[in-house]
């Protein structure tokens, strides 16, 4: 490397950063329009509870199980994810996931039996899993450290935005045409944009000739690559102190809100208040709000303090506090206005796990930041699962009592879920930049 290009990766400046700097915008601009279809996919499933559980005569039990194929696959996924993200590339990985998600949702739409549901919905969760470990790994080589968590919760404001889509809007079309319809189109959008992120999506500035961005990739500029072992990757990201708790931490702050807002928000709105479908979406889209104010809040106030574990505690510690009230308030049913209000405020406080990708990533090394971060999303989608199949047969088993009987004796969960998660945050480490001393550099 000559000494001008030298400098011109420390300092950046030169023509080829400031491609790199306006590029970026592109790559991260597909990848976000693919995370949006991400969430559509996740939430949908609400939506259609009562449309779908007629033609097929499932109880919430089984109902429970099919929604649940999408998190058990995500959470199959996850570390062959990073495993393929840190050596075959995002942008091979995502085009192909997103591929696949879109022919799951074609045949969620023509199911002919429940047997279908679940393959369909088990190809989507399989497909969708490339995109956020993909998303993440493109931002470690296309932003600056001290932008991740900030970009991070960009990603989460935007992305999210495609759950709005999955609730009022796909509400209103299923019910001017059909569920089965919507589905199709979804799928068929799905592959339109998987070919999106074929053609503009690049893994790394230096693939197209031009600098790298970040600091790290920076200072191996002038390091021989290194081989990457899947084995090796494992051993060194599980080895790290703090990846542990980090870990745990996803996984409880997970659990009871996404099996929520994806699967048994709108049933119990429908059924304990006496909402249409069309009414409880809109209840549902405050939800999403939250999480796309909250995430880039979040992240922008971490990212500025120079902190990641106080801002976690903080946020976790009052998501459990609202998921106590939901509880005790009213025998289990706040009046409507209220709702509203506590739904912003779970929506918000449920970002904490936005940092938690930044300790991930500021723990490990980079070449292992696909797979640390992919680590975290195998146990957070293992635990949605778990708790949507787990509350669905709760229902069953309090059919008995009134629908917010049952419902406010399936919230129990969430709870306690959100309770480990305030538990499992003490014993993070501090990996901000902000304390005395350098960041947190414990990768080799």
């Amino acid at each position: 490397m000559t000494e001008q290009h030298s400098g011109e990766f420390r300092n950046g400046s030169g023509e080829g950063m400031r491609k790199a700097l306006s590029y970026r915008w592109v790559v991260w601009g597909v990848m976000v329009f693919a995370f949006m279809v991400v969430f559509f996919h996740r939430f949908a499933a609400a939506v259609v509870k009562d449309d779908v559980t007629r033609e097929f005569s499932l109880s919430a039990t089984a109902f429970g199980a099919m929604a649940s194929m999408y998190f058990y696959a995500y959470m199959i996924m996850q570390i062959p994810v990073g495993f393929l993200a840190d050596s075959l590339g995002a942008r091979i990985t995502v085009s192909l996931g997103m591929f696949l998600a879109g022919a799951g949702s074609v045949i969620f739409g023509f199911a002919p039996s429940s047997l279908w549901l679940f393959i369909g919905r088990f190809l989507v969760g399989i497909g969708v899993s490339t995109v956020f470990v993909s998303i993440m790994k493109i931002q470690s080589q296309w932003y600056r450290d001290r932008e991740f968590a900030t970009i991070s919760g960009a990603t989460t404001l935007v992305g999210n935005a495609g759950g709005i889509f999955s609730q009022g809007p796909l509400a209103l079309l299923i019910s001017v045409v059909s569920w089965r319809t919507g589905f199709v189109a979804i799928g068929l959008l799905t592959v339109a944009i998987a070919a999106l992120c074929f053609r503009f999506i690049r893994n790394r500035p230096q693939d197209i000739g031009l600098p790298p961005v970040n600091e790290r990739e920076i200072a191996r500029a002038n390091l021989r690559p290194e081989p990457f072992s899947a084995v090796s990757g494992l051993k060194s990201v599980l080895s790290v102190r703090g990846i542990l708790p980090a870990t745990f931490f996803y996984l409880f702050n997970q659990a009871g809100f996404f099996a929520l807002i994806s699967t048994w928000g709108i049933p119990w709105m429908v059924n304990a208040y006496g909402l249409s479908v069309q009414e409880a979406s809109s209840y549902s889209v405050i939800l999403i709000f939250g999480i796309m104010a909250g995430g880039f809040i979040t992240g922008w106030i971490s990212d500025r303090l120079g902190r990641r574990k106080a801002p976690m505690l903080v946020s976790s510690l009052l998501h459990m506090v609202l998921w106590a009230v939901i509880l005790l308030s009213e025998n289990g049913m706040p009046p409507l206005g209220t709702l509203k209000i506590l739904f912003f405020l779970l929506g918000i406080t449920n970002t904490a796990f936005v940092l938690s990708w930044s300790v991930a990533k500021e723990l490990t090394s980079e070449k292992f930041t696909g797979l640390a971060i992919s680590i975290l999303n195998a146990a957070g989608f293992l635990s949605i699962a778990v708790c949507t199949s787990v509350m669905g047969w709760v229902l069953d088993l309090f059919s008995g009592l009134s629908p917010a009987g049952a419902y406010r004796m399936a919230f129990i969960l969430p709870l306690v879920s959100a309770t480990l998660s305030v538990i499992s945050v003490l014993f993070i480490p501090e990996t901000g930049t902000g304390k005395k001393g350098e960041g947190r550099q414990n990768y080799p």
